[in-house]
């Protein structure tokens, strides 16, 4: 785990990720936000929000998924590769109380149809968790558009399993901060 006292600059994040691309992802089995439980000793959160009505919601919410705007937005520093595609490593750093936590992970899924659009990344050893989060954008048959969020993970970090309801807390902190920045990205 790594910790700044200041704000990391992209080309930092941009070489922690290419220093990353050969990590293996810190857990297993890869695809665990699409099942309906979560292995032993992990925890399983799901949220979703309403995000308005219609195709061009759709496609401008898809849009911002698309460009990490969803987690830039929200207060990430984000070193993105370019459209989420599987095996790309993204490097992000994460505003703390005090400073800034990096996390690093690989896209595992992408999913790209006609009415959903999404993607899900796995943690790689720079990261104070051990799992996955998958952040799709839907889009209803009677129009309604939701971004919906699937996170599978446990506590990694010693600090972070010392402490487990503020590392609770810090993640429904950072999912809320999502789901509010795409709420924006979707209102501009």
């Amino acid at each position: 785990m790594s910790l700044h006292a200041t704000r990391p600059t992209i080309s930092q994040l941009r070489t922690l990720a290419e220093a990353s691309t050969v990590d293996e992802l810190t857990y297993s089995p890869v695809g665990i936000t699409a099942g309906s439980t979560a292995p032993p000793g992990f925890r399983r959160g799901q949220w979703s929000r309403e995000l308005g009505n219609g195709r061009p919601v759709f496609e401008r919410a898809s849009e911002a998924l698309r460009d990490w705007r969803m987690q830039s937005t929200s207060g990430l520093i984000v070193a993105h590769p370019g459209q989420p595609a599987v095996g790309a490593v993204v490097a992000m750093a994460a505003p703390l109380p005090v400073g800034y936590i990096d996390v690093v992970c690989r896209v595992v899924a992408v999913d790209d149809q006609n009415d959903r659009f999404g993607f899900t990344y796995g943690t790689l050893p720079v990261h104070p968790e051990q799992g996955e989060e998958s952040f799709a954008i839907v889009i209803a048959p009677d129009g309604v558009v939701t971004v919906e969020i699937t996170a599978v993970s446990r506590s990694r970090h010693p600090l972070a399993r010392a402490f487990p309801p503020i590392a609770r807390r810090l993640q429904h902190i950072a999912t809320n901060r999502y789901l509010t920045a795409m709420q924006s990205l979707v209102a501009e």
